[in-house]
């Protein structure tokens, strides 16, 4: 056997797959450090099996797969195999090529593979067992491992020597024995503390398997007697219900009999009272159509004494406009006369016109005369003032000479205006300063107004913004106060709907039924699904049901056999079914006079809503219980009727026939009949919880709208802050500016000043110069003023004149003024004339149009006297239908009065007819308790059988039989039985199986507990037989290798003397336990000189 091939693919430094092919000699592999060498013995040592990673000089397993470089990606995987050539089947398989390879993958997935096949690492490591070929084998011989082995303990290089001598598969094969050896002995030490304790329960269970087996049969034998003796008052029962059926047909029919005869009397008296109705309703109408003639006459008298007055009223009317006509033919006759008077005055006034005229004519040729005296004073005057224009022009050369003076004085004058308009410029240049000075003052006063402002409308702001957050904080916790409750009720809301879907607070055979509601259509649900009831009577409803509202309703009887059936295959409990095909209503308290006492609420089948299909269940469950307010009144009713009816209260307390009462707290406030509710009130309140949110939410967006709002207004508000700051002081730097310029003004018209004082100097020498030119001009001003002397003489004399022009002016103009007034007053005569006239024409209108209402009044009360003749017509048909509908309403109380009396016979018959009833349904009543009483017994031998013994009455009559006929003889054997059972005190029913089990589990483990002892002696057996097999073997092959240790005769020659020497005996071998005291340095080194001789 050899080594073939290594295969090597991304293990370590391998990164590509690389094959190596050996031949069957020596072969070296070189290469310079880190180049891989290593790496083959340790991927040959790996694929061995080798576990550690440190031997491999790596710090984990993953380490072996190749990491990559800066140039390559790591790998996924590290594979080696190597093929060893088996043709001399050195290895214990039939093939001539062995294969075996590794895998491991990154993730820490590995296999092992022989021949392409997978195994195991063990299968992999027996088969080199004894060949030397292993992960540990002296095969491989790897860095650092010959020092390893000569400084190794004596047992480490004892492992070299046994798997050399190929004693190492029977030192494996001995630990496993001796290891299965401990795991049989510990197992046989569990087994002995089992089988102390199954000795200890054998006993007991014993004894308690034969008092179950007494039980069982006492528990047969009392089934037999029961199940007769159910069957028995069965039969008696149902005798019994037969006869009663039998009485309550006879009491029924004489109710329906009763009934029918006191609905025919009550038709017959409704009849009657139709009757009586339909005379009353005619009597009234008659009295309405009396009243309503009487009514129509008293109108028409009305409308006559109407028409009466209106005739009264047109004559008046007519009398009036006589007397109006009179007094305008006497108003026209009195203005005509006035207009002849005007007409004469005016005559009188046109003659002194005329003579206003010819004085005019006289005035007007006086004040021509007088503007002729005035034209020849004026041509005097202008003489005198031509003499007077001679000498002004003499004296004009004379100015000439003076004029020099006079230009330089405007000269000087000019340049003093000058000065003046720069002073004047300048003063008003200043005045102009001041007040643009005193412009930007004022503007910074409004400046620090507008900040103040500004800042207060900030300040107010900020609290706005303030408050509504803290609004907005109030509004939050009351968002979050009612997210909070919203998903309080919420998940109230969910884990009803999952309690209510899942049937929780019902048995588990309910919930294992519903579950199959969906499949089955037969299933309707359960009595709390089907009835519904409002929740002030929640409690007696649930009350009144008791455990019926677990009960699960059926279309027919068949399904519920069926369910009966699942449920008892699959042993999931009992349950009770309602098939409605079977389920008939009972008679009901509806019509029962304990309806009509004190305090009843109504029949429990009344206050609960069911669909039609289901009237009848509902009546068949709570139509025979009657609901009361309080217990009070519960007890005087049950008292009244002898505690006969099922009575339940508002608040739960019940009253059962007989006496018995039930009452007290409930554990809980939840019921299953209010869960639907309670779902529906929590949906409603889901709802409103939401809108409330989604409107807070919204008050909330708006609050912080406003505060959006209130912050833009604030952002704009200190925009306008720094904008005034901003203005303010630029116009503290312009205020600065002005007064500079100010400054400047105030100089620049400074010197203006001060050469104004010299131009006044020299406007004074100017004058004196003038003064002194101007003397020659005094004589020619004096014949000038002699000429203006006379020109005053002439202008009074003038004056004069004009004064006498002006008089007669006057009095032309007083003349035209008095012609002027008499114009006028001729005039307004004529315009009175005018006036009058058109009054007389008015009033001649006045008068047609009355004449035209005094023919229409007359017309009118021609028709007024025809609609009064018309109504008094009336009058007398109204009168004769009062009669006629009198006469009508006598006869029609006659017929009343006999209505009357034949209505009081059927009301005495019927009240008759109404007692009899009572008395019957009273009958029926006591009868039908009887029945229900039979009933209820009924139903309590077929609970307690279906309880004892889950049979009903047709399994029942298979076990009957007919030598058990006597009913008392059967009660007595059956309370012998009962007492005979008590006496047995507590029984186990199942220690029967358990002692089945305990004793079959007893001899079981007694039967392993001799095997695990033979096991024993076989084990330490075969380990014998291994010593004995490993110590001959050894020695054997120890003294083939002495024999390789003996120094040749050449090496003798050489000088070499045997430097080792090797004891065993089988004394020392047994003293030491197998360990064998061999000088292993030496022996190497005298091995690799004898190498290093033979080479040479």
């Amino acid at each position: 056997m050899y080594l073939k091939s290594i295969e090597v693919q991304g293990f370590k430094s391998f990164a590509n797959k690389i094959v190596f092919d050996f031949h069957n000699g020596i072969t070296g592999i070189v290469g310079p450090n880190g180049s891989g060498k290593s790496n083959v013995a340790d991927a040959v040592r790996w694929v061995l099996g080798e576990q550690s990673a440190k031997q491999l000089r790596g710090a984990k397993m993953e380490d072996v797969i190749f990491a990559g470089t800066q140039n390559r990606k790591p790998v996924g995987f590290a594979y080696v195999a190597i093929t060893l050539d088996n043709s001399d089947h050195a290895l214990p398989v039939e093939y001539d090529e062995v294969t075996v390879s590794r895998r491991v993958y990154r993730s820490g997935e590995s296999e092992y593979k022989i021949n392409g096949h997978t195994c195991r690492l063990k299968d992999v490591t027996e088969m080199f067992y004894d060949t030397g070929i292993g992960k540990e084998g002296y095969s491989i011989i790897g860095q650092g491992q010959i020092d390893k082995i000569l400084s190794g303990k004596p047992e480490e290089r004892r492992e070299l020597f046994d798997e050399a001598a190929g004693i190492v598969k029977f030192k494996r094969r001995k630990a496993a024995a001796i290891k299965k050896l401990d795991n049989e002995r510990n197992n046989l030490v569990r087994v002995n503390d089992i089988l102390s304790e199954l000795e200890k329960q054998v006993g007991p269970l014993q004894v308690q398997s034969e008092k179950a087996k007494e039980y069982l049969n006492l528990k047969s034998d009392l089934k037999k007697y029961d199940v007769n003796a159910f069957l028995l008052e069965t039969d008696r029962i149902r005798k019994e219900i037969a006869e009663l059926d039998n009485k309550i047909e006879i009491a029924d029919n004489d109710l329906a009999g009763s009934r029918n005869e006191y609905d025919a009397t009550k038709a017959e008296y409704e009849e009657a009272e139709n009757q009586l109705n339909e005379l009353n309703l005619t009597i009234e109408q008659t009295n309405q159509v009396s009243s309503a003639l009487e009514l129509d006459n008293q109108k028409f008298k009305g409308e006559i004494n109407l028409f009466e007055e209106q005739v009264k009223t047109f004559n008046a009317n007519k009398q009036l406009h006589s007397e109006r006509i009179n007094d305008i033919e006497k108003d026209k006759t009195a203005k005509t006369a006035s207009i002849n008077e005007l007409k004469k005055q005016a005559e009188a006034i046109n003659t002194e016109i005329n003579e206003y005229n010819t004085k005019l004519n006289a005035i007007n040729e006086e004040a021509e005369a007088v503007k002729a005296e005035i034209d020849g004073i004026s041509g005097q005057i202008e003489n005198r003032q031509t003499l007077i224009y001679d000498n002004l022009t003499e004296q004009s050369s004379i100015k000439a000479e003076n004029q020099k003076f006079i230009t330089m004085l405007e000269q000087l004058e000019i340049r003093k205006s000058q000065l003046n308009s720069r002073i004047i410029t300048g003063k008003s240049d200043e005045t102009a300063q001041r007040q643009v000075i005193a412009s930007i003052t004022s503007q910074l006063k409004e400046c620090d107004v507008n900040i103040s402002s500004i800042n207060a409308s900030i300040a107010e702001g900020n609290a706005n913004v303030t408050s509504i957050k803290g609004v907005i904080a109030e509004k939050t916790q009351e968002l979050d106060k009612l997210t909070q409750n919203y998903h309080r009720s919420k998940s109230r809301l969910e884990s009803l709907v999952n309690i209510t879907e899942r049937y929780d607070g019902y048995g588990n055979s309910i919930r294992k039924i519903m579950e199959l509601k969906d499949s089955n259509p037969g299933i309707l649900g359960v009595i709390a699904d089907i009835i519904k009831v409002e929740k002030q009577y929640e409690t007696a409803i649930e009350t009144a049901l008791g455990g019926t509202i677990q009960n699960i309703v059926t279309d027919k009887e068949n399904t519920a056999k069926e369910l009966i059936n699942y449920l008892k295959v699959n042993k999931l409990g009992r349950a009770t079914f309602l098939p409605l095909n079977a389920i008939h209503s009972r008679n009901t308290l509806e019509n029962d006079n304990c309806i009509n006492e004190k305090g009843v609420v109504g029949v429990a089948s009344n206050l609960v809503r069911v669909s039609f299909e289901y009237e009848g269940l509902a009546k068949y469950l709570l139509g025979r219980i009657l609901v009361v307010d309080n217990i009070e009144n519960a007890l005087v009713i049950a008292r009244k009727y002898k505690y006969s009816l099922r009575i339940v209260t508002l608040e739960g307390e019940q009253l059962n026939p007989g006496g018995s009462m039930t009452g007290g707290a409930f554990k809980n406030s939840s019921n299953l009949l209010g869960r639907r509710r309670e779902i529906e009130e929590l949906k409603t309140e889901v709802s409103s919880i939401s809108k409330t949110i989604t409107e807070t939410k919204a008050s909330i967006s708006e609050l912080r709208s406003e505060v959006g709002k209130n912050r833009d207004n604030l952002d704009q508000l200190n925009k306008q802050q720094r904008e005034t700051h901003i203005k303010k002081n630029t116009l503290d730097v312009t205020l600065k500016q002005a007064d500079n310029k100010l400054k400047e003004i105030i100089d620049g018209y400074s010197n203006a000043v001060n050469e104004q004082a010299g131009i006044d100097a020299e406007i004074s020498k100017v004058n004196s110069d003038k003064q002194q030119v101007s003397g020659s001009l005094n004589v020619l001003d004096s014949e000038n003023e002699a000429s203006r002397k006379e020109i005053e003489n002439l202008n009074k004399l003038l004056e004069k004149k004009k004064a006498n022009e002006a008089a007669v002016s006057l009095k032309l103009e007083n003349l035209k003024i008095s012609h002027s007034s008499v114009e006028q007053k001729a005039a307004f005569i004529n315009e009175n004339i005018q006036r009058l006239s058109d009054e007389i024409n008015s009033l001649d209108n006045e008068k047609e149009s009355i004449n035209d209402k005094i023919k229409q009044t007359a017309e009118l009360i021609k028709t007024k006297q025809q609609e009064i003749t018309d109504v008094k017509d009336n009058i007398e048909k109204t009168v004769k239908g009062l009669e006629v509908n009198n006469d009508k309403l006598s006869k029609l109380k006659a017929d009343k009065e006999k209505v009357t009396a034949s209505h009081k016979e059927f009301f005495k018959k019927r009240e008759t007819l109404n007692e009899q009833i009572i008395l019957l349904e009273k009958e029926s009543m006591r009868l039908h308790n009887q029945h229900d009483k039979l009933d209820e017994s009924n139903d309590s031998l077929i609970d307690y059988m279906w309880n004892e013994y889950e049979l009903t009455y047709s399994y029942a009559l298979e076990l009957k039989s007919d030598e058990l006929t006597n009913l008392n003889d059967l009660r007595k054997q059956i309370n012998i039985l009962k007492a005979s059972i008590k006496k047995l005190g507590d029984v186990n029913v199942n220690a029967i199986e358990e002692y089945k089990e305990v004793s079959e589990r007893y001899t079981f483990l007694k039967t392993q507990h001799d095997d695990m002892i033979e096991a024993e002696q076989s084990l330490m057996k075969v380990i014998t037989e291994l010593d004995n097999g490993m110590r001959t073997q050894f020695t054997a092959k120890f003294e083939e290798i002495k024999v390789e240790f003996d120094i040749p005769d050449e090496a003798k020659s050489l000088g070499y003397a045997p430097k080792v020497k090797m004891h065993l005996s089988s004394e020392k071998l047994n003293k030491l336990g197998w360990k064998a005291e061999v000088d292993m340095k030496e022996a190497y080194l005298r091995m690799m000189n004898d190498m290093e001789a033979e080479g040479e």
